[in-house]
């Protein structure tokens, strides 16, 4: 009898767990499953709402840039005020400004609904990692829900480009944001059923001058690579926002070094695996959002190639990110991430050069090889990462270290788009363009190949 019981609690604990990590994988779906959409739907989105490449540019940026700045806050936010509570928070948030986004009638509109958004993403990433870790306090136990929930969220990013394409042709760009309403109202009710608060810290103080600091530094240096082809890169306008970055910068070292609690402790930077982890999260960011800016453009304007077809066409990256992770997990689990980290970005750079050779008139099989290995590049890649950076801090700085891990891949995907972007603007011809901006992506990503292989997992 008592086994019996035993057994029975075991499976509920099990089946609990499992929805757990199902609810909190479904949040963090919804928003890359938003940002891999939004990457099929510029194209429409220009014709109706009018902006070139710069327009374009900001619609993706406005949400990244508040992602990227305020992921450090929500990570203190999530233990000063319970991670669950903030979770939920964003994805209330995630769904109001969803809705009132498919009704909005002017560019600037979108844009500054997507910083909304932005708002509501970099609540759910910090507090649903520190809920993930707080569930799963083993490093191995850890590694492998990385990877299940890595796997989740690929998921959207294999639906995104799909998705967004047949709703796109068939209902219109608007609808794409639609899709975000239905899909935050389970995921709160699956919030809500089953996920515990964690332990709550009041008495943490939150760094208002490290807040300002950082996203005064991310927004000028990126309207100044955005906008730097409008204005002219040595023009005052552009010349200052490049000196109001350097300067927030400054200001942001200097205050998380002299404040009681700081957004970011400078002193987790002693560690390798951290100080190379953050550099190597912005690397794979900036390949795969640039890549996921240029390809569309290049399927639609120069393949003319419909945005459901475009879709289909990215499948290829985008299907091993679905379930590669889980694999990734079960290997970190075994022999570490600094060789899974390693092989994954040299996969990825391969595959970018790949994409190099593509003409107007070029065979598909070369873009379908190269973005297979961008896509299994990325499945080593992004789990390995957070497994690896996750798991050396201690427990009570994990939500200030995955919001300050997050906070540099979205600042990695912001980069990506302004910098290919601003090469596209300034190319005398888009094919020319794209591939000057895709041997930059291959030389950042081979970059990451050697940072992981020297830092990754080494004893300080």
């Amino acid at each position: 009898m008592e086994k019996t019981l035993q057994l029975q609690y075991n499976s509920t604990g099990k089946l609990a767990k499992a929805l757990l990590l199902l609810g909190l994988s479904f949040g963090y779906f919804m928003v890359l499953l938003d940002m891999t959409v939004v990457s099929v739907a510029l194209p429409a989105i220009r014709d109706e709402l009018g902006g070139g490449i710069s327009g374009l540019q900001w619609v993706v940026n406005a949400y990244t840039i508040v992602f990227a700045g305020l992921l450090l806050s929500m990570g203190v936010f999530a233990d000063k005020l319970g991670a669950k509570r903030v979770y939920a928070g964003g994805l209330a948030i995630f769904l109001a400004a969803s809705a009132i986004s498919a009704a909005v009638s002017t560019l600037g509109a979108l844009i500054g609904l997507r910083a909304i958004l932005g708002i509501g993403g970099a609540a759910l990433m910090p507090a649903s990692l520190t809920l993930l870790a707080h569930a799963y306090p083993g490093s191995a136990e850890r590694a492998r829900a990385l990877g299940i929930w890595a796997a989740v969220t690929g998921v959207a990013m294999a639906a995104g480009p799909v998705v967004g394409g047949v709703l796109v042709d068939s209902f219109g760009w608007r609808s794409i944001f639609l899709l975000n309403v239905p899909l935050a109202g389970i995921s709160l009710i699956m919030t809500f059923l089953f996920v515990r608060e964690t332990e709550r810290k009041p008495w943490q103080s939150f760094d208002l001058g490290g807040q300002i600091t950082a996203i005064a530094a991310i927004a000028a240096v990126l309207f100044g690579l955005m906008e730097g082809e409008t204005y002219g890169w040595d023009s005052p306008i552009i010349l200052a926002a490049f000196s109001l970055a350097l300067l927030g910068a400054i200001l942001f070292l200097i205050v998380e070094a002299k404040g009681k609690s700081p957004l970011l402790p400078l002193r987790l930077f002693r560690n390798a695996t951290v100080s190379a982890g953050m550099i190597a999260g912005m690397a794979i960011n900036i390949g795969l959002s640039g890549i996921l800016f240029v390809l569309p453009l290049f399927f639609q304007q120069i393949r003319g190639l419909s945005a459901h077809i475009a879709g289909l066409a990215l499948l290829p990256m985008m299907i091993p990110l679905a379930f590669n992770p889980i694999l990734t997990g079960r290997i970190v689990a075994r022999i570490g991430a600094r060789i899974p980290m390693t092989v994954g970005f040299s996969l990825g750079a391969v595959g970018t050069l790949l994409q190099v050779w593509t003409e107007v008139n070029t065979t598909y099989a070369i873009t379908l090889i190269g973005l297979l290995l961008i896509g299994f590049g990325a499945s080593f890649t992004i789990p390995s990462l957070m497994a690896a950076v996750i798991s050396s801090v201690p427990k009570e700085q994990i939500g200030a270290i995955s919001g300050a891990l997050n906070s540099s891949r979205q600042l990695g995907a912001t980069l990506g788009v302004a910098i290919l972007g601003s090469i596209l603007s300034a190319s005398k011809s888009f094919i020319s363009g794209m591939h000057t901006s895709l041997i930059v992506t291959a030389v950042i990503l081979f970059g990451g190949s050697l940072l992981s292989f020297a830092f990754i997992g080494r004893k300080q």
